[in-house]
């Protein structure tokens, strides 16, 4: 399924996608990974606390970045500190999302040759 018609499943900032993990010999978990909206410098208050508290995220940055550049620089070097401090990570998908993680998960980035 093309990336963009996945995002265009999530009409609001509170869907979830989830994705199906097999352990060793333990029947299959879920695991969520929240929709949010980062319209402001505000917004990036919660993407901290959410990501802190185990949350993953994909985060909609298109109208802050359409709106104001600078603001949204500030935003996301926040949530960067953030992840820095919680050992989690982040991560740009195209220009209107990013993907925020806490510790136990990691964005796999595909090294071109």
């Amino acid at each position: 399924m093309p990336l963009k018609k996945l995002f265009e499943r999530f009409k609001s900032p509170q869907d979830y996608l989830e994705l199906e993990i097999e352990k060793e010999g333990r029947p299959s978990e879920r695991l969520l990974i929240q929709v949010e909206k980062m319209d402001s410098y505000e917004d990036s208050d919660r993407i901290q606390r959410k990501v802190r508290e185990g949350t993953i995220l994909m985060v909609k940055i298109k109208n802050l970045r359409e709106n104001d550049m600078n603001e949204l620089k500030r935003a996301i070097a926040r949530v960067r500190k953030t992840c820095i401090a919680i050992n989690g990570d982040i991560a740009g998908i195209g220009d209107d999302w990013i993907i925020v993680t806490p510790s136990k998960a990691r964005v796999h980035r595909e090294v071109e040759k």
